[in-house]
Order: C-alpha cells, then sequence, then structure tokens
C-alpha cells in the first residue's frame, strides 16, 4: 500500500471518530505505517473457520423495495443515523495497561488469534456493505449499507489498536485488494450475515455480562467496549431482518431447508472455532461448552423474529454431535501438520458426517410475529 499518498488530513484521526467509512478507512490507510506481517497473513488465511469476504448480485440488492416494512425501516435508520456511538470506540481512561511480555504464552497465542479473526470479520462486513453502497442508486439501500460499513470499519479499527499494544496490526487496505471472495446469492447473504450479526451479538453480550459479575477474570480492557459493540451488531442485524421481510418467499417453502442449514453451519463452526481456544476461555473464567449453548440459546430466540424454525439444541444428538465434529477437526488439523493423507481424509469424512447427523435433527417450527423489530435485552 503506498502511504506516502494519504491526505495529511487523517493523521492523528481516530476511526471512532469518523463520521462515513470512506474516512474511517482513509485513517485506516494512514496508520498502515504501522502493518505486521504476521497479523495480516494470517488474517488473509481461507479455511473452513477464518472469516471469509463475501460478493454478490449488488443489482438484485439494489432493487429491494422496503415499503412492506417502511415505518420499522425508517426507525431503525433514525436510529443508525443518530449514531449513539460516535467517538466511543477508542481508548479512554478505562483502557488498563495490558502486560503483553509478561502473559501466558498459550493464553497470548489464542487470543491474538481472537483479535486477528474478529477484526478479519468485522472488516469483511465492511467491504461488503462499502460495495453495495458504491455501487446501488437505491436510497434506502445504500444509506443502510453505509451506515452499517461505517459501524464495522470503527470496530475493526479499534481492534487494530489493540493489536498494536502486541506489536502486531492488521494491513486491512491488503485485505481488501488480495484476500479471496466468496461469491455468495443475495438470499445467502442475508441467511449467513444477519446470523453473523445475531449471533455476534449474543457472544459479545454474553462475555460482556459475565465480567460484570466476574471482574477478576477480565484480563484485558476491549472486553468493557463489548456492550455498545454487540448493540451495533444487533441493530445490524435488524436490518437483515426487514430486508428478508420484504420477501416473504425468503422464509417460506424450500427456502426453510437453507435456513436450517445455515443455522447448523454458523453454530457448528462457532462451537468447534471456540474449542481451539481453551487457555483463552479459561481466562474468562468460561466453560466452552456453557459458553456456546448460551450463545445457542440467545440466539436462537432472536432469531424466532424472521425464522420460522430453531435448531432443537436439547436433542440427545445435539451436543455429541458438535462434540464428534471438534474432534475430527481437532484430528484433522493434526493430521494435515503430519502429512498424514488418509487420516486427513477420514477426519474430513467423520466431519462431514457429524454435520449430517446435526443437520436431520427435527428443527423446532413455530409462527413468526407480525412485528418483526426487537431491541437488545439481554
Amino acid at each position: 500500500m503506498n502511504v506516502q499518498n494519504t491526505p495529511e488530513k487523517y493523521e492523528g484521526k481516530h476511526t471512532a471518530d469518523a463520521t462515513t467509512v470512506e474516512e474511517g478507512l482513509a485513517i485506516q490507510e494512514e496508520q498502515a505505517k504501522y502493518d505486521d506481517d504476521f497479523a495480516t497473513e494470517t488474517a488473509m488465511s481461507n479455511t473452513l473457520l477464518t472469516p471469509r469476504f463475501y460478493t454478490t448480485d449488488f443489482d438484485e440488492l439494489d432493487a429491494i423495495d422496503v415499503s412492506p416494512v417502511r415505518g420499522e425501516w425508517d426507525r431503525l435508520i433514525a436510529q443508525m443515523e443518530a449514531d449513539p456511538n460516535k467517538g466511543h470506540f477508542k481508548k479512554n481512561d478505562d483502557w488498563d495497561t495490558v502486560d503483553w511480555e509478561n502473559m501466558e504464552p498459550q493464553l497470548k497465542k489464542e487470543f491474538i488469534d481472537f483479535l486477528i479473526s474478529s477484526c478479519t470479520a468485522e472488516f469483511s462486513g465492511c467491504v461488503l456493505y462499502k460495495e453495495m453502497k458504491r455501487r446501488g442508486n437505491n436510497e434506502d439501500i445504500t444509506r443502510l449499507f453505509q451506515l452499517m460499513a461505517r459501524d464495522e470499519a470503527r470496530h475493526a479499527g479499534f481492534i487494530n489498536d489493540a493489536l498494536r499494544e502486541a506489536g502486531l496490526r492488521v494491513n486491512l487496505g491488503f485485505l481488501t485488494q488480495k484476500k479471496k471472495y466468496t461469491y455468495f446469492r443475495p438470499k445467502f447473504i442475508y441467511y449467513a450475515t444477519y446470523l453473523s450479526e445475531k449471533i455476534g451479538y449474543a457472544r459479545y453480550i454474553t462475555i460482556f455480562r459475565h465480567l460484570q459479575e466476574n471482574p477478576q477474570h477480565r484480563f484485558h480492557p476491549i472486553f468493557k467496549w463489548f456492550e455498545e459493540w454487540c448493540n451495533d451488531e444487533f441493530s445490524h442485524g435488524e436490518a437483515f431482518a426487514l430486508l428478508m421481510k420484504t420477501d416473504p418467499k425468503l422464509t417460506k417453502g424450500k427456502n426453510v431447508l437453507w435456513i436450517k442449514f445455515f443455522l447448523t453451519a454458523v453454530y457448528s463452526t462457532m462451537y468447534v472455532r471456540d474449542h481451539q481456544r481453551p487457555a483463552f476461555h479459561k481466562a474468562l473464567g468460561v466453560d466452552p461448552d456453557w459458553y456456546a449453548h448460551e450463545v445457542f440459546t440467545k440466539t436462537s430466540k432472536l432469531s424466532e423474529q424472521i425464522f420460522p424454525i430453531t435448531l432443537d439444541i436439547e436433542h440427545p444428538r445435539w451436543q455429541p454431535g458438535l462434540e464428534k465434529m471438534q474432534k475430527a477437526n481437532a484430528d484433522l488439523a493434526q493430521a494435515k501438520e503430519d502429512g498424514r493423507f488418509f487420516a486427513k481424509l477420514g477426519a474430513q469424512a467423520r466431519a462431514v458426517s457429524a454435520f449430517v447427523s446435526l443437520l436431520l435433527i427435527p428443527a423446532k417450527k413455530h409462527q413468526v410475529p407480525a412485528q418483526t423489530r426487537l431491541e437488545p435485552a439481554y
């Protein structure tokens, strides 16, 4: 990235104060002089468990008519335009000093992985939303995506601030240009991104509330910002719920099978990924199985606003199926490291079998309410 041409007016500014995604990204470019190869290379990796960058049919998105949800839509946009979190995502007097040098090595490794993964996921949303804003002509849709891109750029910038203290930084501009993009049809973007935003809310608020009650486990100050952070995630999820509400076909018929697939994929991926960070969860004082169940319970309740089904996470096959997926994934990683081809194939087959077993658990049906919008309540 050529940082010499970065406008001087962005020097010393912070992404938390940016009012548009363009300003936020320009500030990121100014800060790219701090970039670090390790963090960027980690963010560049593409596996089943790493955050991806997405592209879609932007013309189809641009053709959305929000008239069926106009009242709820306008209230949501007004709330986002009020920008209650402007200036929030930056260090202040509540930011404690972090002793990175003496942090337990495995905890440090897992926490850095968590930060890089979170930064990549936030920036992935920013890139997708910004592209929709750039390509579209539909004022309702472009305004929404501009506001969501603004929020995600702030989040990514804030995480990069935390990484900088550890001597690391993700080059977000490089990711935009070089990371592989995955094409999803718009309806799959709705399902996947809606769940990503809502499960993000459930994850962050569960950790935030736990650390409110157990502050001795707050080993890093970034967790103090999780409440406002997850409220941004909540608003973004509300937007995608309303987008789906504009076309009733998206949550009926064969599309219910796609909803079930995405629910199962998102939940199981989260479970497997979190079990890769035992030291991180131990430091938080959180049992990963308890945490997963709490997050799944919250997300399932929230998703009733738009999805006609929820997964039966109390089914006798649910927890054993997740554990089998996690074990197969661990064995797969070890087989890859050892270069054992047939062991790798066996682990992949076991992972697929476990996923199919989860997918075949009968879903729980319910009536979708007429009123879609929710407010954070956890």
